[in-house]
């Protein structure tokens, strides 16, 4: 009979569900977290589970959070008159690390892909439209990946928003066609956001 235990087996067949994560990795972690002290060990279970039960999308931009409101939303001093729409919670922090917006945002949570099921009714959108009813918002910066699915879902939001009398914007060069807006450097983001182009 090999040589087996079953919680371990059981440990790297979780670890190997996350993305980029194979079996040498899976392996390397399981073992990682066996050589731990046992109360690091629960510490790190305990994160999970509370970050599993806790965190929830925002009331209002549906950024994640674990208040109703998340901190950005709840921010007196940031430009509610300008909101930043993208796809994941991702992109959301991806333009905090650069420091240069202050605005407020909207997440879609995906992009629209009729081949894979993802309409208009799969997305914030009717949320997004909301918030765009109160005569605050005077620009709504359409930050989708450069991807098709990003560009479409910017297009059909461009052709929902500009009817409201709203100065629609696309970001700007920088960032690559076909890339994700969570694996651009800060520098570059800024330079996309400052010259970002009216659709």
């Amino acid at each position: 009979m090999a040589y087996s235990i079953s919680s371990l087996n059981e440990l790297i067949k979780q670890f190997e569900k996350l993305p980029g994560i194979g079996k040498k990795t899976a392996q390397r972690l399981a073992f990682h977290i066996l050589a731990q002290p046992p109360e690091r060990a629960e510490n790190f279970a305990k994160a999970l589970v509370d970050a599993r039960e806790k965190i929830h999308f925002c009331s209002c931009c549906q950024a994640l959070t674990d208040t109703d409101l998340c901190s950005v939303c709840s921010d007196a001093q940031r430009d509610g008159s300008v909101i930043c729409v993208v796809e994941s919670p991702k992109d959301v922090l991806a333009f905090e690390k650069t420091r240069e917006y202050n605005g407020k945002y909207h997440v879609l949570h995906g992009a629209l892909s009729p081949l894979d099921g993802i309409g208009p009714e799969q997305l914030k959108i009717k949320e997004l439209l909301a918030r765009l009813s109160d005569n605050t918002v005077k620009e709504v910066i359409m930050a989708t990946n450069l991807t098709v699915e990003g560009e479409a879902t910017s297009s059909y939001l461009s052709r929902m928003v500009k009817p409201l009398g709203l100065k629609v914007t696309r970001l700007a060069y920088g960032i690559p066609v076909g890339g994700d807006l969570e694996y651009a450097d800060e520098k570059t983001l800024t330079r996309a956001l400052e010259g970002r182009n009216e659709i």
